[in-house]
Formats: C-alpha cells, sequence, structure tokens
C-alpha cells in the first residue's frame, strides 16, 4: 500500500480516511492531530478532497503534507470542523476535550486518560465516553476495519443540536490560529 514505515496496520490510514468521508461528509478543515508523518492527512486531502493538516509538535509531517509543528489545545478545536486523534497519545485529553465544540474522532492506543491507575481498551473508551457524556456530549462508540486491538473508539459531538459548522468564513483558518504549548 505504501512505501512508508509506520507502527501498526499500515491500512488503518485508509480505513479512518474512508470512514471520516462517509461519517463527516460535511466537514471540510479536519485537525489530525498528534499525526505523525501525516499519512491520513495526505489521504483525506488527495482522495477525498478535505482541507486537512497535521498538529503535531514532533514536526516529522512527510514532504507536502500541511503541518504545524506545535502542540494541539482544545482552543484551537474553533477553526476545524472535524478534530481527528487516531492513536494521539498524550493529545489525547485535548483532543476529548475539543468535543466541547466540534466534532471528534478518537481512536485511542494507550492509557493517556488515567495515569493514575491502568485502564485496559473497553475502560479507557467508556471513561472518554462517560466524561464527554457528563458535560452533556453524545458519544458513539465505533470499530474500524483494521487489525489490531487499538481499533475502537468514539465519535464525540457537542451536546448541542447539530448545526451546520461550514461556512466560507472558515477560509482564513491557518492564519488566525492560536499558538500552544503542550507535550505529546
Amino acid at each position: 500500500m505504501t512505501r512508508h514505515r509506520f507502527h501498526g496496520d499500515p491500512a488503518r490510514f485508509e480505513v479512518v480516511a474512508r470512514f471520516i468521508a462517509d461519517r463527516f461528509q460535511g466537514a471540510r478543515y479536519v485537525a489530525d492531530v498528534a499525526g505523525g508523518q501525516g499519512m491520513l492527512t495526505r489521504i483525506l486531502r488527495k482522495r477525498f478532497g478535505f482541507e486537512a493538516e497535521v498538529v503535531d509538535p514532533r514536526g516529522w509531517a512527510l514532504k507536502g503534507v500541511p503541518a504545524r509543528a506545535e502542540l494541539y489545545t482544545p482552543a484551537m478545536a474553533d477553526y476545524y470542523d472535524l478534530v481527528v486523534g487516531l492513536h494521539p497519545d498524550q493529545a489525547l485529553r485535548s483532543v476529548v476535550e475539543s468535543a466541547a465544540t466540534v466534532a471528534v474522532l478518537v481512536v485511542p492506543c494507550c492509557n493517556f486518560w488515567a495515569r493514575d491507575r491502568r485502564l485496559g481498551r473497553d475502560e479507557l473508551i467508556e471513561q472518554i465516553s462517560e466524561f464527554h457524556n457528563s458535560l452533556g456530549g453524545m458519544s458513539e462508540r465505533v470499530t474500524l476495519e483494521f487489525s489490531g486491538p487499538a481499533n475502537h473508539g468514539l465519535i464525540l459531538r457537542p451536546g448541542v443540536p447539530d448545526m451546520p459548522r461550514y461556512s466560507a468564513s472558515k477560509s482564513a483558518f491557518r492564519e488566525n490560529m492560536p499558538t500552544s504549548t503542550c507535550t505529546n
């Protein structure tokens, strides 16, 4: 599928991109938080026409992949139609907190949610769902069709009725983005 080397199932990028295209058809601007080299962003842009970019302080994005080498904070969410955390590691909480204002797809791989105790995959997803729902949000558990145990996630939506968030005013979303500091 790709000549680039990745940890885990490389098919996950194509699977997640297709899922996003199918489930978030009205979205245009996508943040790929902790997106590493940017394969998800690349596929979202080239195959599905999204205005996607990686937000990852490591600055590892492949040539030609739009990326911001900075830490993601929930304050940035308002500039996007969708925030994606595909195995976001230490950015997990920031990705989930973004669901207060914008739709989120989060597929956690590690427990960066409750550092004081071990959480398995299902308990981690349940904890995230309970947290979001307690704030009035809506969550939906999803299983994505790629191999590995880290293929379960959540769609998180703000607790207000779905309203169109997509407008021409977002055309300058990159120029107005705040800078941030967060460890990832």
